[in-house]
């Protein structure tokens, strides 16, 4: 089995000045640049089999063409002492959310059993230790909420897996599609 979700790669010009964020705040396990990115469909645990055919479905998201990509905003997931990360925001954006449709119609076609969840896309920039002190993460949002990039162009998305280690994810891109 292996742990896999399709998901945007930041382009540079918008994951570095997100590390400049990334400080200040005790109790955060912040995420390195080359894990930052916007998932797009999550699968979770898949056989090798299920994989391969996956992959071969991705092909068929693969359109639409390059769109932009901006980051506006932060906020947490979870409440008070139950928050468990903090993220960057991603501005609305159809492309992105036809691509998120694409990819999750792509796992389902594979026969994958997938979250029901609404899609919000987002960078996941911490996670959150559950002594944080949620004044502490209040004040970190409320210092960095002014987050606004400059749009940055996607031309690609890829399929990788993730496996859990002690020190948090380790990601690796499995297959890549231009669109």
């Amino acid at each position: 089995m292996i742990r896999l979700f399709a998901a945007l790669a930041l382009p540079f010009d918008l994951a570095e000045p997100l590390t400049r964020r990334q400080t200040g705040l005790p109790g955060a396990r912040w995420r390195p640049v080359e894990a930052l990115h916007v998932t797009l469909a999550f699968y979770g645990e898949v056989g090798e089999r299920s994989a391969d055919d996956l992959a071969a479905e991705l092909e068929r998201a693969a359109t639409g063409g390059p769109f932009e990509l901006v980051l506006g905003g932060v906020g947490a997931f979870g409440e008070g002492h139950r928050t468990h990360a903090i993220w960057a925001g991603v501005a609305a954006n159809e492309q992105l959310n036809v691509l998120a449709g694409r990819c999750r119609a792509a796992g389902e076609r594979a026969g994958l059993k997938l979250e029901t969840r609404a899609y919000r896309p987002h960078v996941t920039l911490a996670y959150l230790k559950p002594q944080a002190d949620p004044a502490r993460i209040g004040a970190w949002i409320t210092n960095h909420n002014l987050l606004a990039s400059p749009p940055a162009r996607v031309d690609r998305f890829g399929l990788y897996s993730s496996v859990l280690t002690h020190d948090g994810s380790h990601y690796e891109l499995e297959r890549e599609y231009l669109l």
